[in-house]
């Protein structure tokens, strides 16, 4: 699988390393929080069939995260956009 990194061009997914799901908000304030909705934060993430938005870091060339969308199915990438981006519209 080839990952178009933003910097550095498409590369073999063995340069990479994926971070998880991007987007996720992290419950607030720390101190409040109770045990349950902490560890759903931690742990609870959906696994959908379908698009779904990750991060990845570039970690065998620049160094630079970055968020896909991708596939979970046919691992297609159908864009790539800055981490404090929001995540671009897909046209159907």
């Amino acid at each position: 699988m080839l990952i178009p990194c933003p910097f550095c061009g498409p590369r073999d997914m063995s340069e990479f390393r994926c971070g998880g799901q991007s987007a996720i908000v992290r419950p607030v304030p720390a101190q409040q929080v109770s045990d349950e909705a902490w560890s759903n934060y931690m742990f609870m993430r959906p696994n959908p069939r379908g698009v779904l938005a990750e991060r990845w870091v570039h970690q065998g060339g620049c160094g630079t995260w970055f968020n896909i969308l991708r596939n979970t199915v046919s691992h297609e990438i159908m864009a790539v956009y800055a981490i404090d981006a929001a995540p671009p519209e897909l046209k159907p």
